[in-house]
């Protein structure tokens, strides 16, 4: 396997090079990456050049829609599906409260959906809003120690009235990955769709959604390098059973059944950059050629590797030390680099001391309410979160630790 080239990855961000940013560590990438520099050309040459209402016959608009589709195509490629299969939106908290509608026409009083108190709110609390409509929720409960959520579990809650199993790739406070492909085949054997949060993981290498299985695949494209879009999978399936929530006359483009407002053709456009961004990243790395999917998931391996030795160290130095605890496993393997601490004190007050040391981090809930309440953390002070990405340098990772070691 190729060695990821931290040089040509740190060269392809502007703001590694920014003067205002230089001595600052960046550990808050959970809740935003930085981005990289083809999405910031894209979305500069759109908005200088074709700012116009796309798909029209004269050439700025026509290269507008173009950009479009384009951006759409490479980026379901890349994630293993059909293009009309991957549909845009505002964001992944908006995608989901669109979704949770279509399904509350859809299904019957009595009916089921199976929810985590592992997740981002984003992606339980409008399904769990179902209630008022007589849809029964049933909750999938992580193990209080650990936060992992158990296959097993899953099972006892199936039965013929379930509908739909929402739960994460991973947790933005917890980290560990969930086995998608596993729970997702428990989940169709009894008869019911899957829908899987994604934002959390895709940072870390975009998915085969295609291999992994499930029915809905949700990310956000601004922790993935991007714009700030929600990126939204829906295979065909479950897209065409699902009530048209576009306008009447859209019914049957499957992209446009679940985005009632308009895109932001801009972003939506810029959203190409990432595919650029992963075929230069295969290219400088040797990748393969051809195929998009192997081409992404040449990329996937490449970061994650780099990702899973740079994390190692940093759960080692945490996992044992007094007045800390580590939420989530401490095997690098087993979990995105998303590092939360419950602490004994104020957590946005470490934060802050942290900042001295030229680390940008953060301390609170993070929309994770139910799994850091269902793992016994005290609300008020919250977690401090540390979280990078394949592009965090050694040298980071260095600031880091002895940041932790001075405030801790």
């Amino acid at each position: 396997m190729s060695t990821l080239d931290i040089n040509f990855v740190r060269s392809q961000f502007p703001a590694f090079s920014e003067p205002s940013l230089q001595g600052q560590a960046f550990f808050e990438n959970a809740g935003g990456s930085y981005t990289c520099q083809p999405v910031i050309d894209r979305l500069s040459r759109y908005y200088t050049q074709r700012k116009v209402q796309p798909y029209a016959p004269y050439d700025a608009s026509r290269l507008a829609g173009e950009e479009m589709d384009e951006a759409r195509a490479r980026m379901a490629a890349i994630l293993g599906v059909d293009t009309d299969e991957l549909s845009f939106g505002p964001s992944t908290t908006q995608n989901t409260y669109v979704l949770a509608q279509a399904f509350r026409q859809w299904m019957q009083q009595g009916e089921a959906i199976i929810v985590t108190n592992q997740d981002h709110e984003a992606n339980s609390g409008p399904w769990r809003r179902l209630a008022e409509d007589g849809i029964e929720i049933r909750e999938w409960q992580i193990d209080p120690e650990t936060g992992s959520l158990n296959p097993a579990d899953l099972e006892n809650l199936l039965d013929e009235k379930v509908r739909l199993v929402c739960f994460p790739h991973c947790s933005n406070v917890i980290g560990e990955i969930n086995p998608v492909t596993e729970i997702t085949a428990i989940a169709h054997a009894a008869g019911a769709f899957v829908c899987v949060d994604g934002v959390s993981y895709a940072p870390h290498g975009f998915p085969n959604v295609g291999d992994l299985g499930p029915d809905i695949y949700l990310f956000s494209a601004y922790k993935t390098y991007g714009p700030h879009q929600g990126c939204m999978v829906i295979r065909r399936a479950l897209g065409e059973l699902l009530p048209n929530q576009g306008h009447f006359f859209n019914g049957d483009d499957l992209y446009r059944r679940f985005t009632p407002a308009g895109p932001d053709h801009a972003q939506v456009a810029a959203c190409a950059g990432m595919a650029d961004y992963v075929d230069m990243m295969s290219d400088h790395h040797n990748g393969p050629q051809g195929d998009p999917t192997a081409r992404g998931a040449f990329v996937h391996e490449l970061m994650r590797g780099r990702e899973i030795a740079l994390l190692q160290p940093v759960l080692d130095a945490v996992k044992d030390r007094n007045a800390v605890r580590l939420i989530g496993t401490s095997d690098a393997a087993r979990r995105a680099p998303t590092v939360a601490l419950a602490l004994n004190r104020s957590t946005a007050a470490v934060a802050a001391d942290l900042v001295e040391h030229g680390i940008m981090a953060e301390g609170g809930d993070f929309y994770a309410v139910r799994p850091l309440r269902a793992m016994g953390v005290d609300l008020k002070q919250g977690v401090l979160r540390v979280s990078f990405t394949h592009y965090t340098s050694q040298q980071e990772i260095d600031q880091l630790l002895n940041a932790l070691d001075a405030v801790l």
